[in-house]
């Protein structure tokens, strides 16, 4: 399933709409402003939030957490050495590992769960500006994770590239 993000509105405090392939909305980010951190919420149609995206303080190498109902979700963390291409990697509550590389400002990168590609996001499908793709590729996988997964890298990644 594909989900259409157009991210030309990513500054805190302003919100966009995500929608599936049949131009549906599908999610609301929803970014936080007056907050001593960034804070995004990730919220279906009729409002109610499915993952809260939180800037981690105080931490050593730049990081973000993911939250479902209150519960910490997951972690996500630049890897340190990485040269040409941007990784990252997203450790899920449980323990499980995500990795996500690519070329992440150009929006061409891929979620991947132990080598098995869950989520290809891209840009080169669409003619529009500031628009790009979130591709799920499995039926069974948490969409809404997947999505937040992206918002959270891309956003870290122009963090890092202005030196906020």
């Amino acid at each position: 399933m594909k989900f259409l993000v157009r991210d030309k509105l990513f500054a805190i405090g302003d919100d966009y709409w995500i929608e599936d392939e049949n131009g549906r909305h599908a999610f609301l980010v929803d970014g936080k402003a007056l907050r001593l951190r960034d804070t995004l919420e990730i919220k279906d149609p009729t409002g109610r939030v499915l993952i809260t995206l939180k800037e981690k303080m105080l931490s050593w190498r730049d990081a973000m957490t993911l939250e479902r109902d209150g519960e910490m979700l997951a972690t996500v963390r630049k890897k340190r050495l990485s040269l040409i291409r941007n990784h990252y990697r997203v450790t899920l509550n449980e323990g499980t590992e995500l990795d996500v590389s690519g070329r992440v400002l150009d929006r061409e990168f891929a979620v991947e769960y132990d080598g098995e590609l869950l989520a290809h996001i891209s840009k080169k499908w669409f003619r529009m500006r500031e628009t790009y793709a979130v591709n799920v590729v499995r039926e069974d996988t948490d969409a809404p994770l997947l999505i937040a997964v992206a918002v959270c890298v891309i956003r870290m990644a122009e963090k890092e590239r202005d030196g906020d």
